[in-house]
């Protein structure tokens, strides 16, 4: 009987186990055939398939690496080359320029991570648009789109746009997500298109996929619009050119000036732009890898000059601008007629470097998307391919972005110059820059130093939580030791300079010779400037005369404007300023390396006044955006460096192209320093 029953179990297991057995191979082979197996295109095709996501992401700063000084090498006794010693090559076109190093690895780029500052070369698979009742920054992505394990193997994660497209207007926050894939055999997207609901696009071959969504799904009285995009070849199909022209970001744009450098708008607008009550909003996308400019390191030309323009309280906005206080008549989309403007006195002038000095952005709950207002804000320079720098000013952070994000955008822009600066100080963007001799020696002759002055100190919040600020930022104790550290490590040259032979410069330096040949020569650092946003007191104490003639150096009009300094001080004047000398020699006569500080902040403010030899300059409102004063003209100030740094000469040049208050403040022919004991 225990046998017999014993016998029964074990048919029973059989009959149990034998299907289920054959059930859980089939299912596993469908798998590997149709899931796990990726057949490859052969051994003769190298090919890096790369990670196709990541569970967590350390991402890094691609653009936070800054242009390194090419190294001369060469000796003429032995025939070898040096740079910038032959008609052809000068040593500053042997730098790479591109914001990213060359030997990264851009296929090791993440594909979860929205990162569209990044150049991905990797194609899009799929596009879907999600609406959410809380916001991304609250929920994360709670609701993205829906999704299986093995969609996410084969056509990529879902990644979120993080750019709401109904941050103005709509019932909730709308979403535009993609996928990304470095798989070799799904078809990738070629185009994108926005059409109303009863049309498609054409031609109707062509396997068009609609979103489910309507891009402007929660907003109010809105005709429906929807997304469609092209699926075209797999990887392995596409040609070379047919991959350059692959979509490999998408993007959103508010207001109605030009995109990101390298990305197109998607017409037409999502949302249309209703002048003083929306701006527009518009989908942009990036083909293949747009290589960012990067500007040349700064030099003197081959005849010894160097000329910085600077640009002061631009106050642009996501919109296209309101004038403020002018007489010119009429006077609309202020923003795009101050770069006009700009352009216009960038071609008379042809500078060499531009130098926005903060308050780019107006704040105000104006430019409330930073990165649209960076996009255009320097166009101007970056059009005509000139090398700019920027510093904050108090209204560059009110709205949107952090400055250490702005920092990462502007750098990521055409020709920028700007840096992050030490992170373990005040501020952001406190950098150096230095500009360098024409000949192969590369001997630095300027000095540019800039400075984040900060923003506010104090202020309250009303009932609603709004900030009102009620005493302005000034430079702090740490920035000033940062100086004088930074100071202490220019190295002193001969001036005046001289190249180092004639040679290099051939009948250039023929012609010159006798005209920059000194009477006397001295040991000491390159002059310098320093750029920073508000102003110290000292700008409004009391001024030097000159002492041959008893003039007051104060050149140009003040007093049309209460005080813009800070009222709290660290002593940047006294302990920075009056302590960075341009030699330590005992015969140096304690004149100070720092010759100009050039500030803005104060737009019916443009005079240059001398306080214990450190001439204290304001640049003047530049910009029919912000705040000035109906008959005081827009104008923009010129630093005209010569003489391989020795002379430094300012003016200024107005809307009218009026040129005001050429003054030389250093070298021959400026007013003699003040002897100190």
């Amino acid at each position: 009987m225990v046998a017999f029953s014993f016998s029964r179990v074990g048919r029973s297991m059989r009959g149990i186990l034998l299907p289920t057995a054959v059930v859980i191979g089939f299912s596993c082979l469908l798998t590997y055939f149709f899931i796990l197996y990726k057949p490859t295109v052969g051994p003769g095709i190298a090919q890096r398939l790369g990670w196709q996501a990541w569970d967590a992401v350390a991402t890094v700063d691609y653009f936070d690496k800054e242009p390194s000084t090419p190294t001369v090498t060469g000796d003429p006794e032995d025939g070898r080359p040096i740079p910038g010693n032959d008609d052809e090559t000068d040593w500053w076109e042997t730098t790479p320029n591109q914001p990213w190093d060359t030997t990264d690895d851009i296929e090791s780029y993440p594909l979860d991570v929205w990162a569209p500052l990044l150049p991905h070369e990797t194609g899009l698979s799929e596009i879907a648009i999600t609406r959410c009742m809380m916001p991304p920054s609250l929920v994360g992505d709670l609701c993205a789109p829906t999704t299986t394990v093995e969609q996410d193997a084969i056509k990529g994660n879902w990644v979120r746009v993080d750019r709401d497209l109904n941050k103005q207007a709509g019932l909730w926050t709308l979403n535009i997500y993609y996928r990304r894939t470095r798989r070799l055999d799904i078809p990738l997207i070629t185009d994108l298109r926005l059409l109303p609901a009863n049309e498609i696009p054409e031609p109707l071959s062509d396997p068009w996929v609609k979103v489910d969504h309507s891009i402007r799904d929660g907003i109010m009285r809105a005709d429906p619009m929807y997304l469609w995009y092209l699926p075209g070849k797999t990887m392995n199909e596409m040609s070379a050119e047919e991959k350059a022209n692959l979509i490999t970001e998408v993007d959103v744009l508010f207001g109605e000036d030009r995109p990101w450098y390298g990305f197109e708008k998607v017409e037409p607008p999502v949302t249309p732009e209703k002048e003083g009550q929306l701006d527009s909003v518009y989908v942009t996308y990036r083909r293949g890898v747009q290589s960012v400019p990067r500007a040349h390191p700064l030099h003197f030309s081959r005849n010894g000059k160097f000329k910085i323009l600077q640009v002061a309280d631009l106050h642009f906005s996501v919109s296209r601008g309101v004038c403020r206080e002018t007489s010119l008549d009429p006077c609309v989309n202020s923003d795009n007629l101050t770069n006009t403007l700009l352009g216009h006195v960038l071609d008379e002038e042809k500078p060499d470097l531009v130098v926005f000095s903060g308050d780019q952005l107006n704040g105000q709950g104006t430019s409330w998307d930073p990165k649209s207002v960076l996009a255009k804000f320097a166009v101007a320079a970056t059009d005509r391919k000139i090398p700019w720098a920027a510093i904050f000013g108090n209204h560059d952070e009110e709205n949107g972005d952090v400055k250490q994000e702005q920092i990462r955008m502007m750098k990521a822009l055409p020709y920028s110059m700007v840096q992050r600066g030490p992170t373990d100080i005040h501020g952001v963007g406190n950098y150096v820059l230095d500009v360098k001799s024409a000949d192969a020696s590369m001997t630095s002759l300027l000095t540019l130093y800039f400075l984040d002055s900060g923003s506010y100190s104090s202020g309250y919040l009303d009932w609603l939580g709004y900030f009102f600020p009620t005493e302005y930022d000034w430079i702090h104790e740490d920035q000033i030791n940062w100086f004088l550290q930074e100071s202490s490590k220019i190295q002193p040259i001969e001036r005046p300079f001289t190249p180092d032979t004639g040679k290099d410069f051939g009948s250039i330096w023929a012609r010159q010779a006798d005209q920059i040949t000194p009477t006397t020569r001295k040991l000491a650092k390159p002059n310098a400037m320093m750029f920073f946003h508000i102003p110290l007191q000292e700008s409004y104490g009391t001024a030097d005369r000159d002492p041959r003639t008893g003039q007051v150096l104060d050149i140009g009009l003040h007093d049309l404007e209460n005080s813009g300094a800070a009222k709290k001080s660290d002593g940047m004047f006294e302990k920075g300023l009056k302590k960075a000398l341009e030699s330590g020699h005992v015969t140096g006569g304690g004149v100070p390396e720092v010759k100009v500080v050039a500030n803005g902040h104060c737009h019916i403010t443009e005079d240059c006044k001398r306080v214990e030899d450190v001439w204290l300059c304001f640049g003047g409102g530049g910009s029919y955006s912000g705040y000035g004063q109906v008959g005081f003209d827009r104008r923009f100030r010129i630093y005209e460096i010569s003489d391989y740094g020795e002379t430094i000469r300012t003016y200024k040049r107005t809307e009218k192209d009026e040129i005001l208050n050429s003054y030389i403040l250093a070298g021959p022919g400026a007013p003699l320093f003040n002897p100190r004991s």
